[in-house]
């Protein structure tokens, strides 16, 4: 499932747009101005970002050149109801993979999506498909983990919990966010589920020889991956 970063102010068009790629399977991330768009490309990785070029606090031109100076090669769609040609030739000379104008065909969207993701991905996912979490190199496309000579095969559901404590260590992943982006639903018999696979992934990690990593329970809020260096 790729992640998108969409960055939209207007509240109709930001909610249908986010509902559409979902539906589509893609992962979204909606901002509504360009501040808080580049709090969550600072704090969380993303395949691709589509960014209205007029926003409050922080237009699409600023924060695509922003963005590229601390996630560079990731690839950005401009959105936009200027169709002037310069401002057009001003989004490609700043790096955008593609210029749509305001109203589209959303399905044309999706297509040039799946065009750039296809063209532009597949070296920044064999990246982000391995990763170090203490002594263990955790291959979420795999579904391994593994340390040394030894390895972990972990069941889908697992996989992707990894995955989002991976993606943000030391920081607090709420049951929330879990439970919706993995289980679709946040319910008694769903959180249930999710205790049981957070404690088979607590059970591989105990056996890092040198870090202490941990899977913290914060009371009423989430967990946190915390990572130390045994003393």
């Amino acid at each position: 499932m790729y992640k998108i970063l969409l960055a939209e102010d207007d509240a109709n068009f930001g909610m249908m747009l986010k509902s559409f790629l979902e539906l589509h399977d893609f992962q979204v991330v909606w901002s509504v101005d360009g501040m808080l768009a580049y709090d969550e490309v600072k704090k969380s990785e993303f395949d691709i970002c589509i960014l209205d070029v007029m926003m409050p606090q922080k237009d699409g031109f600023a924060l695509a050149e922003d963005i590229i100076k601390i996630r560079p090669g990731m690839p950005f769609i401009f959105l936009t109801a200027k169709s002037m040609k310069e401002d057009q030739v001003k989004g490609y000379k700043i790096g955008a993979a593609d210029y749509l104008v305001k109203p589209f065909d959303p399905d044309i969207l999706l297509l040039k999506l799946q065009a750039i993701l296809k063209s532009t991905g597949h070296d920044q996912t064999e990246i982000q498909d391995v990763r170090r979490i203490g002594s263990f190199e955790f291959n979420n496309k795999k579904r391994t983990l593994k340390l040394e000579k030894k390895e972990f095969k972990l069941g889908p559901k697992e996989n992707e919990l990894l995955k989002l404590f991976a993606e943000k260590p030391g920081e607090l992943l709420s049951r929330e966010e879990a439970l919706l982006r993995i289980w679709k639903e946040d319910s008694y018999f769903t959180a249930q589920s999710m205790n049981v696979f957070i404690t088979k992934l607590r059970k591989y990690l105990r056996e890092d020889p040198v870090y202490a990593i941990k899977i913290e329970n914060v009371h009423g809020m989430g967990f946190i991956l915390s990572i130390e260096e045994q003393k």
